[in-house]
């Protein structure tokens, strides 16, 4: 329970609800109060029912569950998670991202507002797309490509509003971490579609992603998508260079 507990008192850093304004706003400060001085087990009961009232349903004990609980509902670091229904399949040849183009990596690095990092072991990539510039020409998204297109590493300023929207119906979401960071694992096939600067869901984007790995280091966010499991989607993400 100890470890729980911690994981719960850090919900409010990365959790955005599906929730009334006000509702959403009473639970995060109650969560971000200090703990009464009371019982241990008063405090528990606390927490519980404070997370009950943030997520509509009791909170089964574990980690694994506490992802099932919260799956639904979860947006994090540019992304959000959708569990609440399988979606169609997408049909068709998806569309490329806004303004998406290929760049040499020192070029990509140029017109993007964040650091462009790579992983030290897919090692320098075979192909640099950027997309969606804004009035000045800064792109929003640095995608890395390697092994023909099969793994792909999405990059993106962490403090911009939703970039991603996954439908991951049935899909296997866990909680894990990269350098002791928050981090999510989407372990297996589920629908993707880019959500434009507007905030509006680009539907012709839309296609079937491969698992996917989500965090974010020193405020840029990352997606990587390919045939790997999730150690090895963890031991490519902690390579970062």
């Amino acid at each position: 329970m100890d470890e729980l507990e911690r994981e719960l008192r850090d919900l409010p850093a990365w959790l955005e609800p599906a929730a009334p304004p006000d509702v959403t706003a009473a639970v995060r400060a109650r969560l971000a109060a200090p703990p009464p001085r009371s019982p241990r087990r008063r405090w528990r009961y606390w927490l519980a029912a404070a997370l009950a009232a943030l997520l509509v349903a009791a909170l089964p004990p574990g980690r694994a569950a506490l992802a099932d609980a919260v799956a639904g509902l979860l947006r994090f670091s540019g992304v959000v998670i959708d569990t609440s229904a399988t979606p169609p399949p997408p049909t068709g040849a998806p569309s490329p991202l806004p303004g998406q183009r290929p760049v040499a990596l020192v070029q990509a690095q140029r017109q993007v507002r964040f650091p462009i990092r790579v992983p030290a072991r897919l090692g320098v990539p075979e192909r640099v797309l950027v997309a969606d510039p804004d009035g000045a020409g800064a792109h929003r998204v640095a995608s890395l490509l390697w092994r023909g297109g099969a793994v792909r590493l999405d990059a993106f300023d962490g403090s911009l509003d939703i970039a991603f929207h996954k439908q991951a119906a049935g899909t296997d979401v866990t909680f894990t971490s990269v350098h002791g960071d928050f981090a999510i694992w989407v372990g297996g096939p589920h629908t993707l579609a880019y959500v434009d600067r507007g905030g509006t869901v680009r539907l012709a984007t839309a296609r079937l992603s491969a698992a996917t790995l989500i965090w974010q280091d020193a405020g840029v966010s990352y997606r990587l998508e390919g045939d790997l499991t999730r150690d090895e989607a963890l031991d490519i993400a902690g390579s970062l260079e």
